[in-house]
């Protein structure tokens, strides 16, 4: 029945590009060769945005979402020459510069700086030009500005670059503009001495709830005000701020871009589609580049976090003209009728008695939460037509294994009956202050950090407004019991083990933890790992996204084994191939981060099997986090266009993260189903997609393509088996190949073998 539905369905709605059709003849011409899913995608692309202005690539990390989206404009450009103007993430904007000149013939890279006056005259500034030498983007070239680009317009610049021309511009540069300051005057006579002046009327400026503004209510927001002028009555805008001439004077590139220079790029590229959901100034940059240019690319990994509405923004910037007409406005009332049209929304009434003077009533409050989910009419009105989706699946011949595993471990005893007597009072508290959400945020983290740094945290205080002072009143809930700093749990313990047994396999870890605040786990674990006998180093905020890459590559030439980190440092851009195995000590709440730093190691280009551990204690928070997070990933890769019977049944099993957890404590106690079975429901799902393997069919894996600035250490590869003891945790294996018998390479030197370190690429 499923076959012949798919027959039908493929009937009705033809592809533009099957696997059965030739891939453009332009993809030959490209200075690399694509795999056969990336020219499927690439002629198909190409093929949609002869009558489209936007398309979407959803590609796993690591499946060449940039290579992708050279191609197309490279295949839709045919042999004229051509503009783009790419926003990324600013870490990787030389990485981005790297690929176009590795990718497309006679192309040439700038990079917008900034749009200012002046400036630290040992940076650059304005747009300069780089260029590929030894492996390394130098800037050397053409040195101009956006105002140059506008006041030459296109003709001009197409005499003096013939050749594609790639301007890419980091997403941070682009939204920083000018610092800003209240604008207004003080009266110093009249009947208004002393009140704040709107310096275009000369009058005092009337506040919404009667009065007028004072200069303290200019203290936290800008404000604006309309008034009429002139004899008829017109009615003008006055703003109430202005540009500060003592700081910094600059413009927001994309605000310049916005106003001044629309149509005059070919194409735009949004890299990292994900980040620019929000109605945030990166999110408004891309409703910029979809005025700037004739057409649109935007690219993620993620597409969205498991909510319907997470869709609505980006919808609404790239095909503003198909949202209008389904009737949805640009705001947050097109928004919720979105999500309710779209989504799953949950509709709470509580109803209480009351008495009034001489009757009684009763009183009804209704709360409507949104929820996980989506519907699937949302992929077929929305994303079939213009999306591309590519998986690691469909690229997997090209890949080694990949392996997820959920390490549960039972707490010590002393850390066991600590933390349930923390959990015990509680619960008790989230019983007593049902709906604090201010109190459902700080327990459930405690509850997620307590087992990891079970020292240090001291009295926990919620937070209730009293309506009788009109103010958030603290609370007492408990004292969290500190045990010995100097000891080493079962969790670690669990982890040191594991790495132990992965380093001498020759394979180097990366570790992620997601509390680097006041109580810092990478500062702990850095401490026990170093006390264990390995060479480690922890990557920290303060390296600017633009040295990680650099970063990586010192710590591997000094000989670091293990690497920890928060997995939001290396969410996007980076490519840790020296990193075979990946242990997340901590999840976190973001799916989008979970999915994106969980990949960085499986990509095109490495040789090793991928292991990506997930570790909890038993019966904990941590372990319904996991849990919950399997979940939400069942939700997003249904909308990423695999269907499951479990995705759909999960639209109504859980509201937000946070709520879930906490009704969970609550209501069940913390009992649920294990992260095991949750886990292993995502593997039967994308098992599903993953392509058959012959059984004795030898995977062929690609060689890396090699920079020089790329050689770097990493480890030589003994064995597949693994470190884990047969039963203990959930092993998920993804498409695994069958390897060939051959000799054992020797070991790769760790904290316990002396010698030079091999290079990965050798």
């Amino acid at each position: 029945m499923s076959h012949e539905l798919g027959q039908r369905i493929v009937q009705t709605y033809p592809a533009l590009q099957s696997p059965k059709d030739a891939p453009a003849a332009a993809l030959q011409t490209l200075l690399r060769t694509p795999l056969p899913a990336q020219a499927l995608a690439i002629t198909g692309l190409a093929k949609y945005l002869k009558t489209a202005r936007a398309a979407r690539i959803v590609a796993e990390c690591g499946a060449g979402k940039t290579f992708m989206s050279l191609g197309t404009m490279h295949v839709d450009a045919g042999n004229r020459p051509y503009t783009s103007i790419v926003m990324c993430p600013p870490h990787i904007v030389r990485k981005w510069a790297r690929e176009t000149l590795l990718t497309v013939p006679n192309a040439r890279a700038f990079v917008i700086e900034d749009l200012r006056n002046g400036g630290d005259p040992r940076n650059t500034h304005g747009i300069v030009e780089v260029k590929l030498e030894k492996g390394q983007i130098v800037v050397k070239g053409i040195t101009t500005s956006l105002p140059k680009l506008r006041s030459m317009g296109r003709k001009g610049w197409r005499a003096l670059c013939p050749r594609p021309a790639f301007f890419i511009m980091g997403k941070e540069k682009g939204k920083l503009g000018y610092f800003w300051k209240h604008a207004f005057q003080i009266a110093r006579s009249g009947p208004e001495l002393g009140g704040l002046i709107n310096p275009d009327t000369g009058h005092a400026v009337p506040a919404s709830d009667g009065g007028y503004l004072s200069r303290l209510d200019l203290r936290e927001a800008k404000f604006s005000e309309t008034f009429k002028s002139g004899e008829d009555g017109t009615t003008r805008f006055s703003a109430l701020w202005q540009a500060d001439s003592s700081r910094i004077q600059r413009m927001a590139p994309l605000d310049y871009i916005g106003r001044y220079m629309k149509g005059w790029w070919d194409y735009a590229v949004a890299d990292e589609l994900h980040q620019l959901a929000g109605d945030t100034a990166q999110g408004n940059g891309l409703g910029v580049l979809a005025r700037c240019a004739g057409k649109l690319i935007a690219l993620t990994g993620t597409l969205m976090g498991g909510y319907a509405d997470d869709l609505f923004n980006i919808f609404y910037r790239m095909e503003p003209r198909q949202m209008v007409a389904a009737g949805y406005e640009a705001g947050s009332q097109g928004r919720r009728d979105f999500q309710e049209q779209y989504g799953v929304l949950e509709t709470v009434e509580k109803v209480r008695e009351t008495d009034n003077a001489c009757s009684k009533a009763q009183k009804r409050t209704v709360q409507v939460l949104r929820k996980p989910g989506a519907s699937p009419l949302l992929f077929g009105k929305y994303l079939m037509e213009s999306t591309a989706f590519i998986t690691l699946e469909d690229i997997s011949d090209q890949l080694p294994s990949y392996e997820e595993t959920v390490l549960s471990v039972d707490m010590d005893n002393a850390l066991s009956n600590a933390y349930k007597a923390i959990e015990k009072d509680i619960t008790q508290a989230m019983k007593e202050h049902r709906g604090n959400k201010s109190l459902m945020s700080v327990m459930l983290n405690t509850l997620l950090l307590y087992p990891d740094h079970p020292y240090g945290i001291g009295e926990i205080w919620g937070k209730e407004y009293d309506p009788k002072q009109g103010c958030m009143l603290p609370f007492f809930v408990t004292q969290a019991e500190d045990l010995p700093e100097t000891e080493t749990y079962a969790k670690e313990k669990r982890l040191i083990e594991d790495i132990r047994g992965e380093l001498s396999q020759g394979r180097r870890c990366q570790v992620y933890a997601t509390f680097t605040g006041k109580h810092d786990v990478t500062e702990r674990l850095e401490r026990i790992f170093q006390q264990a006998g390995f060479r480690v180093a922890v990557l920290r905020a303060a390296v600017s996204t633009d040295k990680r890459e650099a970063w990586y590559e010192k710590q591997l030439r000094t000989g670091v084994e293990v690497v920890v980190c928060h997995p939001r440092l290396v969410e996007t851009g980076l490519d840790l191939l020296a990193f075979p195995t990946l242990y997340f000590y901590e999840t976190g709440y973001s799916l989008h981060t979970l999915r994106q730093a969980s990949r960085r190691s499986w990509r095109i280009g490495q040789r090793y099997p991928v292991r990506v551990k997930f570790l909890a204690y038993k019966g904990t928070m941590q372990e319904t986090c996991i849990r919950h997070m399997g979940k939400k990933m069942l939700v997003a890769l249904m909308m990423e266009g695999k269907f499951s019977g479990e995705g759909l049944q999960s639209l109504d099993a859980n509201e937000d993260l946070l709520t879930a957890m906490a009704r969970e404590l609550v209501e069940k106690g913390g009992v649920g189903e294990s992260a095991d079975s949750v886990w292993r429901e995502l593997e039967r799902e994308r098992a599903k997609n993953a392509p058959d393997q012959p059984t004795g069919a030898e995977v062929p894996i690609l060689p890396p393509v090699v920079l020089p600035s790329e050689i770097v250490d990493a480890p030589l590869e003994l064995g597949f088996e693994s470190s884990v003891p047969e039963g203990d945790g959930l092993h998920l294996v993804h498409a695994t190949p069958t390897r060939p018998k051959r000799k054992p390479s020797p070991l790769w030197p760790t904290a316990h073998v002396a010698g030079e370190q091999m290079c990965l690429f050798s």
